[in-house]
């Protein structure tokens, strides 16, 4: 009798309920991956003609900003105020959610208020707003300093700097603000280094997003190298500042704050530049 109980127990019969539940998972899972592969096809080809993603949110549980940051960001951010409704509701989700995932840190005695928080965020979420990752993984830490601060690296005072390898972007507060005080003088801190911040992560991702950007990267500096009368045009027109021809990184970074804080002046002297940017960044808000 232990003999045939224990055959029996090696043997057991499988529950035909359990095998039709097992058969709908495996087709669901196949139906699924099926999709996935079928819809990066068709995002492709849609990105090669469009230039931008199939969509850019898909925001299923929406966070708020505090009514202090709210504040802030009205009072404050005008790229912000010139958004629709809708767009605006998406700003301050996005607004939220890189908040929430990024560690800021003073330094200094500086103590990290609302305000340092939502205007030096707002500015990746405006540069970024074109993107459907928006995250900038590159960075988990902002640092801020009252001043410009000293470093033993180079033994020279910074007044920000991008830092992949410490997963860190930092800011002098007063140089932050001041980049916001005048608006049109093509000098603005928090776009710069996040410009940086951005050109090096999409460098290191492969979403949809960076793609675009890389493509649109790559027909600028293509363009440049076949026109000399256009760099030789950038070069004495003194509209960019000397420092854009450091190197790619530093060139990126200042014509992304000509493009945000004079974009007419911009358009109208170079115009196929100022499309570049503007496919790179997908950005087709607030009269850009």
């Amino acid at each position: 009798m232990i003999l045939i109980y224990l055959q029996e127990a090696q043997n057991p019969e499988i529950d035909p309920t359990f095998k039709l539940i097992l058969v709908v998972i495996f087709f669901i899972v196949l139906a699924a991956m099926l999709l996935l592969r079928l819809y990066r096809v068709v995002e492709s080809i849609y990105v090669n003609k469009y230039n931008k993603p199939l969509f850019l949110n898909a925001i299923i549980f929406k966070k708020e900003l505090t009514n202090q940051q709210q504040s802030v960001l009205r009072n404050e951010f005008d790229f912000y105020n010139r958004l629709n409704k809708k767009e605006q509701e998406i700003f301050r989700h996005r607004l939220a959610t890189f908040i929430n995932k990024k560690e800021f840190i003073g330094r200094e005695g500086l103590v990290v208020d609302e305000e340092m928080k939502t205007l030096i965020s707002a500015t990746a979420v405006m540069l970024t707003f074109g993107f459907r990752n928006y995250i900038i993984e590159l960075i988990d830490k902002v640092i801020i300093y009252p001043t410009a601060y000293y470093s033993n690296l180079n033994e020279t005072y910074h007044k920000g700097e991008t830092n992949p390898q410490l997963k860190s972007i930092v800011f002098s507060w007063e140089d932050f603000k001041k980049g916001y005080h005048i608006g049109d003088d093509n000098l603005n801190l928090g776009i710069h280094e996040f410009g940086h911040a951005i050109h090096l992560n999409a460098f290191g991702k492969d979403d949809v997003s960076s793609e675009i950007f890389r493509g649109g990267f790559d027909k600028l500096t293509s363009y440049l190298q076949d026109h000399k009368l256009v760099r030789d045009t950038l070069t004495t027109s003194k509209y960019f500042r000397a420092y854009a021809y450091t190197n790619q990184f530093e060139f990126f970074a200042v014509l992304l704050e000509n493009f945000i804080e004079t974009p007419d002046e911009f358009r109208g002297k170079f115009p196929k530049l100022y499309n570049f940017m503007k496919q790179m960044l997908n950005f087709n808000f607030a009269g850009y």
